[in-house]
């Protein structure tokens, strides 16, 4: 990889694009930024939290789950915090290491999504569908080997992308993006043969867009032929209601994620309307996802109730009270 950062006009010190705000507008948008962060670290946080402590959670279904708000702070603590940096500072500076770095997670991060959603789909399928053989396939190895293959398999794909991009040889320095990505790190090629990256780059796009929406088509639609067969009205509303969350969070991925490449083909859309529209993925889904799970989610509502019921303010202390249990 050294011999391909070799030539002169290249610098690991680069240049990034940044957001065209004006002056005064500058506090309030880190603000609003930095709000939309710890908003999402804190809702994150509270579901990542309720998995690890509460015990009525110690479910299959929530050990799958557990890689989504996890995934989700990955993917704006990479995205969100640089820009807000540069916006404060007004610069537009990079280091070509943590570029790639930033990139790959960001990407990892993206490719993830699709892949845990179709695992929670199937679990959700056999657990309506085959609710009494469900503990003997739902096994703890095969929890196990599902979440290894969603992240093991994102992985091997988006190092396969990384390495492939890192073959090009580099002799420009400026990031077209306001964050790193695969595609911006391409453009500081040379201007060599890219066929293979974009060959590749096609596929993985459209293999985990294919197996995911399969998986989720099929596990979804057994599920409603299942309920339309349920008999007891209150049963179809429980099963359903289990599978909200997901189709919610699965509907939001693939709006937010056709916006950005459409937004760079109208060309009437605003420079700082498209950097917007990019980050969308990495800000939106990371902030809407827990609340979704949270208001959609019976047992994490009852679990995140019951500790909220252990605690009390004191009305004439700034202290927080534990109630006392027999």
């Amino acid at each position: 990889m050294a011999g391909n950062l070799s030539n002169p006009t290249f610098t690991f010190n680069l240049k990034i694009a940044k957001f065209d705000i004006h002056p005064k507008a500058i506090y309030p948008v880190f603000m609003a930024g930095a709000l939309i962060y710890v908003f999402s670290l804190v809702c994150n946080g509270i579901i990542l939290g309720l998995i690890i402590t509460q015990r009525s959670l110690h479910k299959p279904m929530f050990y799958i789950l557990f890689s989504l708000p996890l995934t989700d702070l990955i993917g704006i603590t990479v995205g969100l915090p640089r820009v807000l940096v540069d916006i404060l500072t007004e610069t537009n500076d990079v280091y070509y290491p943590t570029c790639v770095f930033q990139a790959f997670l960001l990407h990892i991060y993206a490719c993830s999504i699709p892949f845990l959603l179709a695992a929670m789909s199937v679990d959700r399928y056999i657990a309506i569908c085959k609710p009494l053989r469900y503990n003997s396939i739902m096994t703890p190895c095969k929890i196990c080997g599902i979440i290894s293959l969603a992240w093991g398999l994102d992985f091997v794909l988006i190092l396969v992308l990384f390495s492939l991009q890192s073959r090009m040889v580099k002799c420009k320095s400026f990031i077209t993006n306001v964050y790193c990505d695969n595609a911006s790190l391409l453009l500081l090629s040379c201007g060599g043969d890219l066929t293979v990256n974009n060959i590749y780059g096609l596929f993985i796009t459209a293999f985990i867009q294919i197996s995911s929406i399969l998986i989720q088509l099929f596990s979804y639609t057994q599920i409603l032929i299942t309920c339309i067969k349920q008999t007891h009205a209150d049963s179809k509303v429980k099963a359903l209601n289990t599978c909200i969350a997901q189709i919610a969070t699965f509907s939001l991925f693939e709006i937010v994620s056709t916006v950005a490449p459409l937004s760079y083909r109208i060309p009437s859309i605003s420079s700082n309307a498209q950097k917007i529209c990019g980050l969308m993925i990495y800000t939106v889904l990371p902030t809407v996802n827990p609340v979704i799970y949270g208001m959609k989610t019976k047992d994490i509502r009852i679990a995140l109730l019951l500790v909220l019921k252990k605690y009390k303010v004191s009305p004439r202390k700034n202290t927080f009270v534990v109630k006392n249990r027999k």
